[in-house]
């Protein structure tokens, strides 16, 4: 394959409003855990000991969208760019 053809070959399928949603809930809870870290002492004096719970809470959710996201996307690009090749070749759609 020439790196031409790389160039052509579409690299994600459409992303769907479930995708979309999932994506900014991790930007926004990766953003959140960046500031709750920075902020951890200021939010310990106001809080106490929930700062670290807030953290945990951010991370733990992180852990669980992350690998839903990566898994669901993939399958959304897989099933995309198998439908373009059935095209190209002429196949039908399902």
């Amino acid at each position: 394959m020439m790196w031409l053809d790389m160039l052509r070959t579409p690299m994600a399928a459409p992303e769907t409003p479930r995708l979309k949603a999932m994506r900014l809930t991790i930007l926004v809870c990766a953003a959140l855990l960046v500031l709750t870290i920075v902020s951890l002492a200021p939010l310990r004096s106001v809080i106490g000991n929930g700062a670290g719970g807030i953290a945990a809470l951010l991370i733990g959710v992180l852990a669980i969208l992350v690998p839903i996201y990566a898994t669901t996307k993939n399958r959304a690009d897989n099933a995309y760019l198998d439908q373009l090749v059935a095209v190209r070749e002429g196949g039908d759609v399902a």
